[in-house]
């Protein structure tokens, strides 16, 4: 009788032993897809920085190469603009190194046209031009600010530069705008933790002297930094929102309608063109 309960007890608890491994098998799908999604919402800066480590290129706010061939990294006067054409477009030759897949080639090229479907600037394929940008895998995701005359680099390494964001990102750098957070009028509009940073940072946050292009700020700027970039301390802010921090920042996987506007008042655009 002993025998035949211990029997019964040991297939009661298998059983239940099976219900809860199966509920966790259930139940481990959706929390691993509530870590994906939480992966995917980490801000692009963040991710450029991560891709960054270990690059010999000098960068100051954690992607801007800086230029050899002029002094100021602001671009505002016609010298760092790209040519406009007679026909009114902003055209930007460029190469892509033989070194990108094909499929990340079509990567590229698609974040380039999604300037063409709301601004007058046209990515075009270098032919004879002497000032162009060449689309290379260096060591992460950087570019110099504005047109730099010659042969220009943009680094869109192949591992964790290829989202569409960032490369949106490095060539709105290329075509001449710094990150949202070093406006010259940010300070009436996010507040700058100084505590939360490593004296070595502090520079990546220093205000610009910009045009501001009678915009407004733009918390949700593909240019816009995280919360949290260059912390001292893991999860610590290092910029938070005012007057309502919860406003969300450095989300943005697509250029936001300010970033498209600014591209076309920077650059005179008189209208969309979508040809």
């Amino acid at each position: 009788m002993r025998k035949m309960n211990l029997n019964l007890f040991s297939a009661v608890l298998a059983v239940l032993l099976g219900l809860s491994a199966q509920n966790d098998s259930l139940v481990q799908p959706q929390e691993e897809g509530v870590k994906t999604n939480e992966s995917r919402r980490v801000d692009i800066t963040s991710r450029i920085l991560e891709a960054n480590k270990g690059s010999d290129q000098v960068l100051v706010e954690g992607d801007v190469a800086l230029s050899r061939k002029r002094n100021a990294m602001k671009c505002s006067g016609g010298d760092c603009k790209w040519t406009k054409s007679h026909k009114g477009l902003v055209e930007v030759p460029y190469t892509i190194s033989d070194y990108f897949y094909d499929s990340e080639r079509a990567s590229i090229r698609k974040a380039m046209e999604t300037f063409q479907q709301k601004t007058c600037v046209r990515f075009v394929p270098q032919r004879e031009q002497t000032d162009f940008l060449s689309i290379e895998s260096e060591m992460g995701c950087w570019s110099t600010i504005g047109k730099d005359g010659g042969r220009q680099v943009v680094s869109l390494s192949v591992h964790g530069c290829l989202d569409l964001g960032i490369i949106q990102h490095e060539l709105l750098h290329a075509l001449g705008f710094h990150h949202e957070h070093t406006r010259s009028d940010r300070d009436q509009y996010v507040r700058i933790n100084w505590g939360n940073l490593p004296a070595v940072n502090t520079f990546n946050f220093h205000k610009m002297d910009t045009n501001n292009l009678n915009t407004p700020y733009d918390y949700s700027s593909v240019m816009h930094y995280g919360r949290t970039d260059f912390a001292e301390t893991f999860g610590a802010e290092t910029i938070t929102p005012i007057p309502d921090s919860s406003v969300p920042i450095g989300q943005r996987e697509d250029m936001s309608d300010i970033d498209i506007l600014r591209i076309n008042r920077f650059y005179g655009c008189s209208k969309c063109r979508n040809h």
